[in-house]
């Protein structure tokens, strides 16, 4: 097999582990080694060819969920910023929702810091979006666009690692709740939601 070849199915064998680390994850936050190889459909042996150890593969399942949030965030283009604010928060529920376990992982206090990093795409356009907002008048005026932002962002973390994804109202749930932090009673939350119902479509 040519150098090239060989190169390409390396890359495509690692992306195969990260997509089997984060399903396996999703269902365990604990999965072992073993679990992620069987998987993937290879040996012990095969994945450590890949990855030195669990916590690589770890941060390679953050960064890869972390660049699919970033673009879900760069896809937001509302010029309401309240409908941005609940847009964004609707479409990353929805990607969190499917791997909630693995995301919940990626949030919690032993990665949040990596997590941060991978995500800053994301948090400059929640910052660009809440700034929009506030010289708009949409959003609340009374915490400076660098507070309310990262306020945004634990609320969305919150929502993420304690809200039952299986539950129904799950998503509803975590648009209110950005949008309430971002200035919104629940009515006018609901109203927005009822507005444009294509928030809470599956």
């Amino acid at each position: 097999m040519s150098t090239p070849a060989r190169r390409r199915d390396a890359v495509e064998n690692r992306a195969g582990i990260v997509d089997a680390a984060t399903a396996a994850i999703g269902r365990d936050p604990r999965a072992s080694i073993a679990a992620i190889a069987a998987r993937a459909g290879l040996s012990r042996r095969a994945l450590y060819g890949h990855f030195d150890d669990r916590d690589a593969i770890v941060r390679e399942v953050i960064a890869a969920g972390a660049a699919r949030f970033n673009a879900i965030a760069d896809r937001i283009d509302d010029a309401d910023s309240r409908l941005a604010l609940a847009r964004l928060a609707s479409e990353l529920w929805r990607e969190a929702a499917h791997v909630q376990a693995a995301a919940s992982l990626a949030l919690d206090d032993a990665h949040v810091s990596e997590t941060a990093a991978s995500l800053a795409p994301l948090r400059r356009r929640i910052d660009g979006i809440v700034r929009r907002g506030q010289d708009a008048g949409e959003l609340r005026t009374d915490l400076s666009a660098p507070t309310l932002s990262r306020l945004l962002e634990e609320t969305g973390r919150m929502v993420v690692t304690r809200v039952d994804a299986e539950s129904s109202a799950a998503r509803e749930i975590a648009i209110t709740a950005v949008l309430g932090i971002a200035g919104l009673s629940w009515t006018e939350a609901r109203h927005l939601m009822a507005q444009h119902p294509d928030l809470e479509a599956q």
